[in-house]
């Protein structure tokens, strides 16, 4: 099951690419309700909570990075928080599910312990059955968010990270995979590999989501960004496959930029060409709802090309679609 990965490629060469290719459509803003003025942004997709869908939502101030994690419902045109559900004091949630159980997340910003005036975070893992039997279970390493979890076709774990700093430089992603939940450790999130010829140093990426392909494939939904000359932050949703068992990977492909999204405001002048990665809901007519964070000021979803149907083609010449959906 070959996958075939060119060198790094820029920010700036990936849009060139993306330029030829198709474009997303059908743009649209999600109205969330229920949380006086603040913002929500940097979002999950939905995903089903006992037999209703719900949406994980950052949701702060404009004028503050204090933000706490609700989770919506969908009432008529509007989200609402979902009743009786936790708050959870985090930013950027994210959700998938192992062995049966909803694995929830998010970053949670602490002190820096030695630079005064600054914040420190560290992600936190919580399970249950359901939201409101959520239980924390693991965090990661200090300093690093955008790790996310996944259960593999034979039943393992994989488990992806992004170290900055004397590993990572701005943020690189890393890559192993553990027996089960209990494995996950602060040891294990800092000594996974690093994937090869991903960014270049002056660039960085992450993980938003993972898709378990139907030949055992794993579909990458993250972001790659780069500062600009005017020192302006650009972040771009990107996708890549790797297959597990061999550490093959698929070139990195941008599936929008920020002109792609209905006009809004920005949380901050740098961050208006900020597009966070937050899910895809896959469908069966080979397109797919792509879920995201804007500008860190809204939520928006978009309709694209569902980047990982040519992949599922490899090694067993099926096309097998997702069959989860939101109508």
């Amino acid at each position: 099951m070959l996958l075939k990965k060119a060198s790094v490629k820029t920010c700036e060469m990936l849009l060139k690419e993306f330029e030829q290719g198709p474009k997303p459509f059908s743009p649209e803003k999600l109205v969330f309700t229920g949380v006086g003025e603040r913002d929500v942004y940097n979002i999950s997709a939905p995903f089903e909570d006992e037999g209703e869908f719900v949406i994980a939502g950052r949701v702060e101030p404009r004028d503050s990075e204090h933000s706490e994690v609700y989770f919506f419902v969908n009432r008529g045109e509007e989200w609402v928080p979902k009743e009786g559900a936790p708050v959870f004091t985090l930013q950027d949630p994210f959700v998938s599910r192992i062995r049966g159980e909803l694995i929830f997340g998010g970053v949670q910003t602490f002190p820096h312990p030695s630079i005064e005036g600054t914040l420190g975070w560290r992600t936190i893992f919580y399970k249950g059955k359901n939201i409101s039997s959520l239980k924390e279970f693991a965090k990661g390493p200090d300093g690093m968010k955008d790790i996310r979890l996944i259960e593999l076709k034979d039943g393992s774990v994989g488990v992806f990270t992004r170290p900055q700093g004397e590993k990572g430089g701005r943020g690189k992603i890393g890559f192993t995979r553990i027996d089960s939940l209990d494995e996950l450790t602060v040891e294990i999130m800092e000594e996974a590999p690093l994937l090869d010829n991903q960014f270049v140093d002056d660039e960085w990426g992450g993980v938003n989501e993972l898709h378990l392909l139907s030949n055992g494939l794993v579909g990458v939904l993250g972001h790659i960004a780069r500062f600009g000359e005017d020192g302006k932050r650009h972040y771009y949703p990107m996708v890549f496959v790797l297959n597990p068992d061999t550490m093959e990977l698929s070139d990195i492909e941008l599936i929008a930029t920020r002109s792609h999204f209905l006009e809004g405001p920005a949380k901050r002048p740098d961050l208006v060409d900020v597009v966070f990665s937050g899910g895809l809901i896959r469908k069966e007519d080979g397109t797919a709802d792509f879920y995201a964070g804007i500008s860190d000021a809204e939520a928006q979803k978009i309709t694209v090309i569902d980047p990982f149907v040519k992949y599922e083609r490899l090694g067993d010449g099926r096309e097998h679609f997702a069959k989860t959906r939101f109508a």
